[in-house]
């Protein structure tokens, strides 16, 4: 099988939990070891998980489960429209591990490097998951241990170079726009 459910773990728990399908067939679905499904349904400690419904994610129908508890040789199969059920908010916080989080005032301090007269102290908090006190101070220079190293933020995964492109692409056009208006602004003002 090429596609892999979603958490596969936390499925497994899932349908060993709610359904009679057999550990042979859950293993095979979630690409687990038999010997791993069988641990889940002795409720040793190591799957002490919530489980994950695979019909309300989109990964499997009722039917299908029915029919493969009917049929033992059956082989549950992944539902391939699963992306179009699956709702996951893009504007959520993610997890930062602590090793990315101390590389974080690198990426700010690359992004005012190298987008500072464009970006402003907000969107560089919403690219690296920071905080705009934390982008203005960088910024100022008012931080305990000068940062001698920079750091692209697409290397360190705080954002996508779609989302760094989109951001960038927005602030040079309204720089454009402010500097349209204020040679409009000087042009319009008589001398004396």
């Amino acid at each position: 099988m090429e596609n892999k459910p979603l958490m596969p773990l936390a499925t497994a728990v899932w349908l060993v939990d709610n359904t009679s399908i057999s550990f042979s067939q859950i293993s095979q679905f979630c690409q687990l070891h038999e010997l791993e499904v069988q641990s889940i349904a002795d409720g040793e400690e190591a799957y002490n998980m919530k489980g994950l419904n695979p019909i309300a994610s989109g990964q499997l129908t009722k039917d299908e489960i029915k029919r493969c508890e009917d049929d033992e040789n059956a082989e549950l199969t992944l539902q391939t429209h699963k992306s179009q059920n699956v709702h996951i908010r893009s504007n959520a916080k993610k997890y930062l591990p602590l090793s990315v989080r101390s590389e974080r005032p690198k990426a700010i301090a690359w992004l005012v490097r190298e987008y500072g007269k464009i970006l402003t102290d907000i969107q560089i908090a919403k690219l690296t998951s920071s905080t705009k006190p934390t982008v203005a101070n960088i910024r100022a220079g008012n931080q305990a241990v000068p940062i001698t190293e920079f750091r692209n933020p697409t290397d360190l995964g705080l954002c996508t170079y779609e989302e760094l492109e989109k951001i960038v692409d927005k602030g040079q056009r309204k720089a454009e726009r402010d500097q349209k208006a204020k040679e409009k602004s000087k042009t319009t003002i008589p001398s004396l």
